[in-house]
């Protein structure tokens, strides 16, 4: 907790402070009553003693509300700290922290549990601190007033406080099973949303509907225990003063008759006691709110100690290591100059995502040496998409090197890794925004010009003129407003404005029409005279342009040739070969032939490229 109140100990002194001189007016209260009392019953004028307390009154309202408001501006200033570290370090975890981790659960802590840093933060070390002190100032007066009663009054106090006490540690529990709960909402909410139109066409709405609010059942079973215990807490400062306020009144009325006090002494001795509501009230409500307080701190904290890439300086903005440029060979001037192109090399790599899960590569070694275009090709669970993942170091390798330009990537700054690399995933994710903003994501201080040509090479130009608002279009939630074809074309577009020197492209045209996925196919081509291009392929037509192919099959790679040295030479491609790479059952056993796959992919194989068909 002190960590987020010491950039602003400065700011809740002052609060403080302000708070303690209105509780220092309040005190003085009693006593001018206790005057006034007095001058009753002589001839003595009470004028003076009325705009005492009235002035008392309006000045210790109006320096505690100044204190009030320099303490929640505070609060407001830890809050935004605190979400700031948090959503600073979540957009760098790594990414086998983010796939064990709920992304809902962790939206919940920057939001729902941070907002309870600000009571507890500030309100209840102040609370705590003028409570106390006031607590103390007040039985001090008391005690001088008439020791017997005061003793009356700690009595009762220390006998429900002893209640209260017991009370504090099960509003913790509460409030931190609340907070998991909330963050259980905001997982199902994500999980409905991030898949809405599957959601729909499976009829699904009632059993989500269910699922969401059975968590904020939970959450509300919680809430109301918390607040159950806290109500009791508060109730009991009441019964403390009242069941004081009895006692006292039975026992002062007696001290009174006896002659031992005086009227006004006891006048002036329950004003105290009803003033020292005011700090039980603080020391009752600073520890109520370190309990839930406390809760939010242990789910923030356990947010920090999730593992994150180490940041270091690189160049930004697509920028690469200093490297001579070249032109495209035949002079084409629609064809960007890219800086020398990057090598990628594999050496003896293993690799697996948890210690308790088998291992995804076993020994991959392969030299991909630029520029040209590599495909990779084999069953599915091969581990092709995984050698991107560890190129772009969103995982560590568990042994061997994994070599980009003959460094290990790991001995590389991860900007300056990353901002070389252009990157088309499987599902090519769009974001929520506008379709400038998502080409302009991997490079947002590319050019108009640079926008217009990669709109053309990508062949998203006619789309953006049909578009309402062209460039400025929003396209809804994860690309909603676009076919899955605009989507990859899309991420192709942004892939290239980034002007990379290595490309890695993961079925990244699976849903292209024929005419739109001949075009591309014809850009990458292009793009590979100059930049190292990685394909992961299924389909026959992309890999047979490859200068190289590694086929992978169980973590390992089988082989590695042209398309004609493979299917004379490795019995797996052939079968893929023949299949049209589109044989998606796991593991193909090698010798055997995907009837069913044949037959229903044999017609686009026969049209895409019947050489190769032949060949096969």
């Amino acid at each position: 907790m002190y960590r987020h109140f010491r950039p602003h100990r400065g700011a809740v002194a002052l609060g403080a402070f302000l708070t303690l001189i209105g509780s220092a007016t309040g005190l003085a209260q009693p006593l001018a009553a206790k005057s006034l009392v007095d001058r009753l019953g002589g001839d003595d004028s009470v004028a003076g003693i009325l705009i005492l307390l009235t002035a008392l009154v309006v000045l210790g309202t109006a320096i505690e509300s100044v204190g009030a408001y320099v303490l929640e501006r505070t609060a407001e200033s830890v809050v935004l700290a605190a979400r700031r570290t948090l959503i600073g370090r979540l957009l760098r975890l790594r990414l086998g922290e983010v796939e064990r981790t709920q992304p809902g659960d962790l939206m919940s802590r920057v939001t729902s549990d941070t907002t309870l840093l600000r009571a507890v933060t500030t309100q209840s070390v102040v609370s705590a601190a003028s409570g106390g002190l006031t607590f103390v100032a007040t039985i001090v007066m008391m005690g001088l007033m008439d020791p017997v009663l005061l003793g009356v009054t700690l009595g009762v106090i220390v006998l429900i406080g002893g209640a209260v006490s017991l009370v504090m540690p099960k509003i913790a529990r509460a409030t931190q099973r609340a907070q998991e709960a909330v963050g259980t909402i905001s997982t199902a909410l994500e999980r409905a949303f991030g898949a809405f139109r599957t959601l729909k066409a499976s009829g699904a709405e009632e059993r989500e509907s269910a699922a969401v609010e059975a968590a904020a059942q939970e959450a509300w079973r919680h809430g109301v225990r918390s607040a159950k215990w806290q109500s009791v807490a508060w109730s009991s400062v009441g019964l403390a003063v009242q069941v004081s306020f009895l006692a006292v009144l039975g026992i002062g009325g007696a001290r009174v008759a006896s002659g031992e006090i005086s009227v006004s002494t006891l006048v002036a001795f329950l004003l105290f006691l009803f003033y020292l509501i005011d700090p039980v009230s603080r020391l009752v409500e600073a520890a109520s709110q370190y309990q839930v307080g406390s809760a939010a701190i242990a789910r923030i904290v356990q947010a920090e100690r999730l593992e994150t890439e180490r940041t270091e300086s690189g160049p930004l903005d697509g920028a690469r290591r200093p490297a001579p440029t070249t032109a495209a060979p035949d002079g084409d001037a629609d064809v960007e100059a890219f800086a020398v192109a990057a090598s990628v090399a594999f050496d003896d790599v293993t690799f697996r995502y948890r210690d308790d899960l088998p291992y995804v590569h076993h020994g991959v070694s392969f030299d991909v040496p630029g520029p040209g275009m590599t495909a990779f090709v084999g069953p599915s669970g091969a581990g092709k998409t995984t050698v991107f993942g560890l190129i772009e170091r969103f995982y560590e390798v568990t042994g061997g090197r994994v070599l980009v330009d003959g460094t290990d990537v790991r001995e590389w700054p991860l900007a300056e890794l990353r901002a070389a690399i252009g990157y088309v995933e499987q599902d090519a994710p769009v974001l929520a925004g506008t379709l400038r903003e998502n080409l302009l994501f991997a490079a947002p201080r590319a050019t108009e010009p640079e926008i217009r040509d990669v709109l053309v090479r990508a062949r998203l130009d006619a789309v953006v003129e049909r578009l309402p608002e062209g460039l400025e279009t929003v396209v809804g939630h994860r690309g909603s407003k676009l076919s899955g074809g605009e989507r990859q074309r899309v991420a192709i577009a942004r892939a290239l404005l980034r002007k990379p020197r290595l490309l890695l492209l993961d079925e990244a045209t699976s849903q292209l029409d024929a005419v739109n996925e001949l075009a591309l196919r014809d850009v990458v081509a292009e793009v590979s005279r100059e930049v190292t291009v990685l394909v992961v392929a299924h389909r026959l037509s992309t890999v047979t342009l490859a200068d190289r192919i590694v086929v992978m099959d169980a973590g390992k790679v089988r082989a590695v040739g042209t398309h004609a040295e493979l299917v004379a030479a490795d019995p797996l491609y052939g079968e893929l070969a023949a299949t049209q790479f589109l044989a998606t059952t796991a593991g193909p056993v090698v010798g055997e032939t995907s009837v069913g796959s044949a037959a229903s992919t044999g017609a686009e194989t026969a049209a895409s490229s019947p050489a190769s068909v032949k060949s096969a």
